[in-house]
């Protein structure tokens, strides 16, 4: 045992916390106690969480926070310490200027989503009601930040406490969210796009799309053996995300039992891994993540345990639920469509606490930082304010040894239409997260 903690009293919320910043993140063996007798005769390195100081232990006073059991709105105040921005403050008593337990408890669980009822048009929680966009904090990872000054406290306090060394990270995930521009759509749906053509007088894409489907030019969206050149070439560690819903408003896929798209599956399976990308549709009828997962499953003949939902819609608790209930062990959904950073306020992965059980599950979630369309569609930045951008968030994640995850599309490698100017982005991100000159 390497850390001896002193509560006044337990709680499923407390358990969570310290699980988290002492033994997943930092590394260390913890033994918690309520017995103050006990805790004042161990030699062993120790701190105290309590209201108010009840030993000569290092001290970090507790807001009522991780006490409670219900979930109702926090009134916080944003101050900051070193640089970054905090709240749940204390006394000068305490180790540090604010609560980092309570406050990386509130960041972790999304605990803002549960007590706000705003979402946009699409249903999902917006990023300008989040505390971090509000106070211009999302692209700092402060939680992980957080967890660093705990350590440096304790490594002051307890110089012979060694901890886990962590080193940056990349990891790669590309979304496919249809497969094909134009194959595969079946009769009805390419009349009706030709037709479209034809209103819009779109002559090009008209011709463009005739010569893929009868004159066997490639498919525009077909880039996955550019995207399995990039991976193999920088020995990257990649996830591809298939969604294979029923069509329907938000969930233009081509069908699951399409061979071209089973083909693609399996080529890619050769080399990275591979998860459902769980339907839009998905979050209002339940079974069909079932459905969805049985089908990625059917085609790879494995068990499925790696989630994105598709438009990044998350409905906690209740979608997390779900996967738990389908076996999802991993979920890579965790940050806003419409502007890029750190919903959760970490770059490390975590479990997922559901505070309407109040309990710890075992599914893992999986942050990722910078999303193409964010960049493109929401923020309408060119490719070099984009390139900029991405290399500052990647600067961020360095600074505290985390885990950086990127969001590309296949569709966004065809390099035309609104993807023209962006041949080079997607590889020089790669090239600067490996620092590598270009």
């Amino acid at each position: 045992m390497d850390l001896l903690i002193y509560l006044e009293e337990r709680s499923s919320r407390l358990d969570y916390i310290f699980n988290h910043v002492f033994y997943h993140i930092l590394g260390l063996e913890i033994s918690i106690t309520t017995d103050l007798e006990f805790f004042n005769n161990s030699n062993l390195p120790k701190i105290e969480y309590s209201r108010k100081r009840m030993s000569n232990a290092l001290f970090f006073e507790a807001s009522d926070f991780l006490f409670e059991t219900e979930i109702r709105k926090q009134d916080l105040r944003i101050s900051t310490y070193k640089k970054t921005k905090v709240f749940f403050q204390c006394s000068d008593s305490s180790a540090l200027p604010f609560d980092p337990f309570a406050a990386s408890f509130y960041m972790l669980t999304r605990y803002e989503e549960y007590v706000s009822n705003v979402t946009d048009e699409m249903g999902r929680f917006p990023v300008v009601e989040s505390l971090a966009y509000i106070h211009n904090f999302l692209n700092i990872p402060v939680v992980d930040h957080w967890i660093l000054y705990v350590k440096r406290k304790l490594q002051v306090q307890f110089p012979t406490i060694t901890f886990k060394e962590h080193t940056f990270q990349f990891v790669n995930t590309i979304d496919v969210d249809n497969a094909f521009a134009y194959l595969e759509k079946g009769v009805l749906r390419t009349f009706g796009a030709c037709l479209k053509d034809i209103f819009q007088l779109d002559f090009k894409n008209l011709k463009e799309r005739w010569r893929v489907i009868f004159f066997s030019q490639k498919d525009p969206y077909d880039t996955y053996d550019r995207l399995l050149d990039i991976h193999t070439k920088y020995k990257l560690k990649t996830i591809f995300f298939f969604l294979l819903g029923d069509y329907g408003r938000y969930d233009k896929n081509i069908s699951f039992s399409s061979k071209k798209i089973q083909q693609i599956i399996h080529k890619v399976f050769e080399f990275c891994s591979i998860g459902i990308h769980a339907s839009y549709q998905s979050l209002k009828s339940q079974k069909k993540i079932h459905t969805e997962i049985i089908r990625l499953k059917s085609i790879l003949n494995q068990d499925i345990t790696l989630n994105r939902q598709h438009f990044l819609h998350l409905n906690i608790p209740k979608n997390y639920q779900n996967l738990i209930k389908y076996n999802i062990t991993d979920d890579y959904s965790m940050g806003f469509p419409t502007f890029p950073g750190f919903r959760a306020g970490t770059s490390y992965s975590f479990y997922f606490f559901d505070l309407e059980k109040n309990h710890a599950t075992d599914l893992k979630i999986h942050s990722f930082a910078i999303m193409d369309a964010t960049l493109n569609y929401y923020m309408n930045l060119n490719n070099h304010q984009s390139l900029e951008l991405i290399k500052s968030i990647i600067d961020e994640v360095k600074k505290v040894n985390g885990t950086f995850i990127s969001i590309w599309h296949n569709e966004s490698l065809n390099y035309k239409n609104i993807w023209k100017g962006w041949e080079n982005i997607y590889e020089d991100m790669i090239k600067y997260i490996l620092d590598e000159k270009n």
